[in-house]
């Protein structure tokens, strides 16, 4: 028999951050994230070091979100986990804890899409939005359009066409000869540079779709040609580099996200994912809210990059629905919404 405020526990382990969250009636008791460090000296993930790290993280983690929430594992009525999408190692270790775990206390067990979960970290805290809405995911590893029409039912009606923006910075962060993810590098040091300084070209691809690939050939090439002239450019023009390339690399989200307002007449608007996070896209997509009337949304920094808040609030939502998996159930790394 569901109950109507349950106690879940929530696990994810889709890339290089391991983590575990507990909710209480509808309510996040608890958020405990483990960074995995192993993989700034090799400039990117590496997926079997992820891997291993999210075995040995993984039990401290959960011990501590349950510490933290106040409860035992005898009070749970249910265990969540990210399915997918995601490394297929790292999934793997969070599947089968949560398996084990459902197993042994004879629980309902929950499989959370990712980048869904990304979507409900707006509604963790209050004021939450209303449906219909429209969703913007941007992360490292996705950047889509989302029409929201309630917790559990969504369309993507854009979508990248290559890469991801969080991937685009970090490549772009990597040319510059920052460290890795240079995402974050890239959007402090924009904060004291004038994005007007250097022009860069916009992608233009079809309907709400996006592209990302070629502004990152096009930022190779303005580096190799600037380099040429003066071989320390960048070091003497890092601020204005950094808050060139960010401004066109918004500009091209937020091009996208006025065009599918304007085609859907929606003007809730939720962001999602570690790009969520940006300093410079949290201001101007405000600032474009403003102008247009758009009322938006964005989560707090800390359920914006990979978190286990977010597939807690997400599996809340499936336990009310009754939507429970069985012990048959394993992770999808390529897994649509």
């Amino acid at each position: 028999m569901r109950k109507s405020n349950p106690v879940i526990l929530a696990i994810e382990t889709s890339c290089d951050e391991t983590a575990a969250a507990v909710i209480l009636n509808g309510k996040i008791a608890s958020n405990v994230v483990a960074t995995q460090a192993v993989h700034a000296q090799y400039g990117g993930i590496v997926p079997e070091l992820a891997s291993r790290a999210h075995e040995q993280h993984l039990i401290p983690v959960v011990t501590q979100a349950m510490q933290q929430a106040n409860i035992t594992q005898f009070e749970l009525d249910a265990v969540a986990f990210t399915q997918g999408p995601g490394l297929l190692g790292a999934l793997l270790v969070g599947t089968t804890f949560a398996k084990s775990v459902a197993f042994s206390l004879d629980i309902p067990l929950i499989a959370v899409h990712h980048m869904r979960a990304h979507i409900l970290a707006n509604f963790i805290e209050e004021p939450c939005p209303s449906f219909p809405l429209l969703g913007l995911t941007a992360s490292g590893g996705h950047t889509q359009l989302i029409l929201v029409k309630n917790h559990l039912r969504m369309e993507v009606i854009g979508a990248t066409q290559d890469d991801a923006i969080g991937e685009a910075f970090d490549k772009i962060g990597k040319l510059m000869d920052l460290p890795y993810p240079g995402g974050p590098l890239i959007d402090q040091y924009a904060r004291q540079g004038d994005p007007h300084r250097f022009q860069f070209p916009s992608t233009h691809v079809p309907h709400l779709n996006f592209s990302f690939s070629g502004i990152k050939t096009a930022f190779l090439y303005f580096l190799r040609e600037q380099q040429k002239k003066d071989a320390q450019f960048v070091e003497k023009h890092r601020d204005d580099i950094c808050a060139s390339i960010q401004a066109t690399l918004i500009s091209m989200l937020l091009q996208k996200l006025k065009k599918a307002v304007a085609q859907t007449g929606i003007k809730s608007i939720a962001i999602a994912g570690g790009v969520a996070a940006n300093s410079g896209l949290r201001s101007q997509l405000k600032q474009l809210a403003e102008q247009e009337g758009w009322e938006v949304f964005i989560p707090q920094l800390a359920y914006c990059t990979d978190n286990a808040a977010m597939i807690a609030i997400a599996a809340y939502y499936h336990y009310l629905a009754g939507n429970f998996c069985n012990l048959q159930v394993t992770a999808r790394p390529r897994m649509s919404l």
